[in-house]
């Protein structure tokens, strides 16, 4: 087996240098992905296209259909599981409830006595948003992973930090969004930008865990059709390497291939976890459990929801730029690119669970 130390490693250089590559290869400096902060400016849109709408539009039509297929059959077994204990939502919940309801006024409003503060609402919006959800999971199951794992919990809001600004790297290959109201210098823009992305990971890790442990969930996805236990490596080797290739053309085709954004580093982490002989997220849907899985994708599905619907008014945002596809928006984000935040959920949760109650050696703590 190989280490897991090695496979953070090898991941980490695929992810930088593969993108680094294809604009070596397209004819652009590299030093200009490799500034820090990496700010992102607005791109030419390109105009929207049906044909490439209506292929993104039945892929995300057979995969929605696929989940509710799944979620309308109680699995075998479940009416014997242990159902959750239900416990009263704690105080300190429906303090961060409150915090959560004013960050959200605040955001919205226009009031000049708070000018000065307005574009920095999304971290208190965002932390109570955690705290409330970790009062979600104590009221389902008397433990959340604020009070019950508090080391680890602290460690993901270190970890979210350093994989959203992954992104920013990575955005700035497709220029797929943008911000304004951010019109710091770059110090302070880092520190602010830090603070908000450390956030991302609790959000989608707690969020998964409050909705795995309801009743509704447990009794759904579990007794689906397995994936093959035995799976060819070669086809694992295979599919690692046609993704590092389209994160090449990333740089080379941005418009074309901007969605292997969102999937291309997922894929890379556990093609090289599947050959490491290591579990991924996707170990459980070898038995036929998809329950991980589609806890994780929803999970991001949720707070993508909150992350655009906050976004909207707040003087502080994002604006995004989405090739051939851009129409039918909810809130800034088109509609299909929703369908984005399910492979991302994937991505946030098999980024939390490869350091989660272990070191990389692969030996529990």
């Amino acid at each position: 087996m190989i280490r897991k130390i090695s496979i953070l490693v090898i991941f980490t250089i695929l992810l930088i240098g593969l993108p680094l590559i294809g604009a070596h290869l397209s004819g652009q400096s590299e030093s200009l992905f490799v500034s820090f902060p990496p700010l992102t400016k607005p791109a030419e849109p390109q105009p929207f296209s049906w044909p490439v709408f209506m292929v993104y539009f039945l892929l995300a039509v057979g995969i929605i259909a696929v989940i509710v297929a799944a979620a309308r059959q109680i699995s075998p077994g479940s009416e014997s599981d242990s159902l959750p204990v239900t416990m009263h939502f704690p105080r300190w919940g429906w303090g961060a409830l409150a915090v959560l309801i004013i960050s959200w006024s605040l955001a919205w409003a226009r009031l000049p006595y708070f000018e000065l503060f307005q574009r920095h609402t999304f971290i208190p919006l965002w932390f109570s948003y955690i705290v409330v959800a970790n009062g979600l999971c104590f009221r389902q199951t008397g433990k959340c992973p604020m009070l019950h794992t508090p080391v680890y919990f602290l460690f993901l809001f270190l970890l979210s930090a350093v994989f959203w600004w992954y992104f920013e790297y990575l955005n700035q290959f497709v220029r797929n969004w943008y911000y304004t109201g951010v019109d710091y210098g770059p110090i302070t823009y880092s520190i602010h930008a830090t603070i908000s992305f450390s956030t991302v990971l609790p959000a989608v890790y707690t969020t998964r865990i409050w909705l795995s442990e309801t009743k509704w969930f447990k009794q759904r996805f579990d007794g689906l059709p397995p994936l093959e236990k035995s799976g060819s490596i070669l086809f694992t080797w295979v599919i690692l390497l046609v993704t590092c290739a389209g994160l090449i053309g990333v740089s080379l085709w941005p418009d074309e291939l901007f969605s292997l954004l969102w999937i291309a580093p997922l894929l890379i982490l556990t093609s090289l976890q599947r050959i490491g002989g290591q579990t991924s997220i996707f170990s459980a849907m070898a038995d036929g459990d998809w329950r991980p899985a589609i806890s994780a994708a929803i999970a991001a599905l949720i707070c993508g929801f909150l992350w655009e619907m906050w976004n909207y008014y707040s003087l502080a945002k994002w604006i995004y730029n989405v090739p051939y596809v851009h129409r039918f928006k909810i809130f800034e984000m088109p509609i299909l690119g929703y369908m984005g935040y399910l492979p991302f959920g994937l991505e946030c949760i098999a980024i939390a669970e490869f350091f989660e109650h272990q070191d990389l050696s692969g030996k529990k703590n």
